[in-house]
């Protein structure tokens, strides 16, 4: 982990970091599966070696998409693809996965009993980034995920500094942030997370390449950012790089690992 500057005044924490999209089986009620995610599923990931950070983002089961529609890119979360968690995983070091494998394997196995599909996006060391945004230290009430999808014709390259240099100065200059992390991922490789009897269907056409965590005081505080006037400004911004801008209204952010330690109850 390195610490350095994103432009004036917003310093960040680099990390490496995977996030697994999940849906809930649909056989049995959402909240069973929720409930053995965040229960027996949540033990068995907490246990691997070499952990840093392990997070569960539960997503709120309407999510139509918080982002206000713009012209050219898609803010519509489709029902038939509409995500139910995300698993944040972060390691100590680029080893960690291989002294995980133990508990990999249990949670392969563990998978079926709650999942319907799972998809592993990961980026390479650095390349998850916590900053260290105003207000950050007074806690976060309220989250938004925004899954972000690369327009045809933009490059890897362009797309991660369109985010570093533009996006992330522009949501830290908001002043209204109480969390912001970013991810930039790797193209999608569906055998790097082949569970047994679990799909991992990732059509072309939905996968995507980054992530955004913003966190708010308060449900108010966020209702009030997506109305507010900097929004227009940041749908410009990402318009030049993204085809799909997926803002999910976050119900829970559970952390079970917490600098390197497995925390006796999950964090809110």
């Amino acid at each position: 982990m390195s610490t350095t500057t994103s432009g004036p005044q917003v310093a960040v924490k680099k990390h490496f970091t995977s996030s697994i999209l999940l849906w809930m089986r649909t056989d049995e009620p959402r909240q069973k599966g929720m409930d053995h995610w965040k229960g027996p599923h949540s033990g068995i990931i907490a246990a691997s070696p070499g952990l840093e950070e392990y997070r569960q983002i539960h997503l709120a089961e309407v999510n139509p998409g918080m982002w206000p529609a713009f012209e050219g890119v898609e803010t519509h979360i489709a029902d038939d693809w509409r995500a139910d968690g995300v698993a944040e995983v972060t390691f100590t070091s680029t080893l960690s996965p291989l002294k995980g494998r133990t508990q990999t394997k249990l949670a392969f196995e563990d998978e079926v009993n709650v999942f319907r599909r799972t998809l592993l996006y990961a980026g390479l060391p650095g390349t998850s980034r916590w900053y260290e945004v105003a207000g950050s230290a007074e806690g976060v009430g309220a989250r938004a995920l925004v899954l972000l999808r690369r327009r045809d014709g933009v490059s890897g390259r362009e797309f991660r500094k369109v985010i570093k240099k533009d996006l992330v100065p522009a949501l830290a200059g908001t002043d209204v942030l109480k969390e912001l992390r970013t991810q930039t991922f790797l193209p999608w490789i569906e055998k790097a997370w082949d569970t047994p009897h679990v799909a991992h269907d990732n059509p072309p056409d939905q996968r995507v390449h980054a992530s955004l965590i913003l966190g708010f005081a308060d449900v108010a505080a966020r209702a009030s950012f997506f109305r507010g006037p900097e929004v227009p400004h940041l749908s410009r911004t990402l318009a030049r790089i993204a085809s799909s801008v997926h803002a999910y209204d976050v119900s829970a952010a559970l952390t079970f690992v917490k600098d390197g330690g497995i925390l006796p109850h999950p964090e809110e």
